[in-house]
């Protein structure tokens, strides 16, 4: 039975993982060994209302009870204890913190000690990476060498501050990642067709991509407005990193097309709950 997302084209970059809670995983990381991870649905949770029913936001105004329980189902559909996640402090920067044993549970059993954070990186078994996600670009890293992991929350902003990259530089600075052993993801977000933007959102695109790539990337309705490729933009992100093209999977899910199976902020604006993605090193390795 499929959870009935539509994807835009047959190439399987997900694996549908139909449990109580269901969510979806990638084929380029299962292959590995070494990582369980996971995106979320909305279905299998306990929320209500605009919420409903698996918002993973403590910060939206759903029951922080409904919440907790929302996590736990998630995790245990994972494989991942709620005491082993640390979470992202999103505010749509390009900062990316390596994290430790000293930071796990943070955001989720106890208070975070750093702010402005929009991605994460470790090299510890069993510590599990969390951001979060209505629209916005999840960006998925694995070291199957030198087991490192990175996960990352890619808006525009993001986007334009190259954050894909900037997770990978400190993959390489702190723990040795050589960016050609490194396995990629742009996961599920809002596609082209459904996302459009003002001209000011598109000059900052020209001053950060080559020009060469600007067809790729956006086009001009008759409007004025512009419908962005953030998918696109992503991608062109880890090559420049140094990611090979065969190392990288890229998104055919859009969040905005599949709001009845996927919290989308175009959608639904406030009124909504929260995705989010999970990232961990196996600490059975």
């Amino acid at each position: 039975m499929s959870l009935g997302l539509h994807y835009q084209n047959e190439e399987k970059i997900f694996q549908e993982i139909e449990t109580g809670t269901p969510y979806l995983e990638y084929p380029l990381f299962q292959h590995t060994g070494i990582v369980k991870h996971g995106f979320s649905t909305r279905l299998g949770g306990v929320s209500e209302g605009c919420y409903s029913s698996l918002n993973l936001s403590f910060t939206r105004g759903d029951n922080k009870e409904a919440v907790r329980e929302n996590f736990r189902r998630i995790g245990a559909a994972i494989g991942i204890r709620c005491e082993d996640m640390v979470f992202t402090q999103q505010t749509h920067t390009a900062n990316v913190l390596a994290v430790t044993d000293e930071e796990r549970g943070m955001g989720i059993v106890r208070p975070r000690n750093y702010s402005d954070v929009d991605g994460l990186v470790t090299n510890v078994p069993g510590l599990c990476l969390v951001t979060f996600f209505a629209d916005c670009v999840p960006l998925y890293f694995v070291d199957p060498v030198k087991k490192v992991i990175g996960l990352s929350h890619s808006g525009w902003r993001g986007t334009v501050g190259k954050i894909g990259k900037i997770t990978v530089q400190l993959m390489k600075e702190k723990y040795g990642s050589n960016p050609s052993d490194i396995l990629a993801a742009v996961g599920p977000s809002i596609c082209q067709e459904c996302y459009e933007v003002s001209r000011d959102v598109i000059e900052k695109f020209r001053e950060c991509f080559q020009e060469r790539d600007w067809s790729k990337l956006f086009y001009r309705k008759e409007n004025g407005k512009y419908q962005l490729n953030l998918w696109k933009a992503n991608e062109l992100v880890f090559i420049e990193a140094g990611i090979p093209r065969e190392n990288i999977a890229v998104t055919n899910l859009c969040t905005h097309c599949n709001s009845q199976i996927l919290y989308s902020h175009r959608t639904a604006g406030d009124k909504r709950g929260n995705l989010c993605a999970f990232l961990a090193l196996r600490g059975d390795m």
